[in-house]
């Protein structure tokens, strides 16, 4: 039997293009660690029981380059800066909102 919070979990993944998700303990914290983190594409859980965000984050974007996905247009600009300026690959190529973002992010 799956409780509510299990039904409404698994409609907003099958919601979600492209994402991370985290669960955790009730009652738990940000700082503890989470009980499950995994990778979804097109609404599936791709990749499951991850130990961290971290391996979760990696692990996603290198789906998006071994399956040759392209970003989701409402987070393009998010996912640029993530692999631009914080995981420096292909930094010749800057979007110019990613451009300025680094700039602030330098000054």
């Amino acid at each position: 039997m799956r409780d509510t919070e299990s039904v409404e979990a698994e409609s907003l993944i099958a919601q979600t293009t492209m994402g991370i998700y985290v669960i955790r303990a009730e009652g738990a914290g940000p700082e503890e660690e989470p009980s499950d983190v995994g990778v979804v594409l097109e609404g599936v859980e791709v990749l499951q029981n991850l130990p961290s965000v971290t391996l979760g984050c990696v692990m996603l974007f290198g789906l998006i380059y071994a399956l040759n996905l392209n970003y989701p247009k409402d987070l393009k600009c998010t996912f640029e800066a993530f692999q631009k300026i914080l995981m420096e690959l292909d930094t010749t190529k800057l979007s110019p909102k990613v451009q300025g973002l680094k700039i602030k992010m330098l000054q």
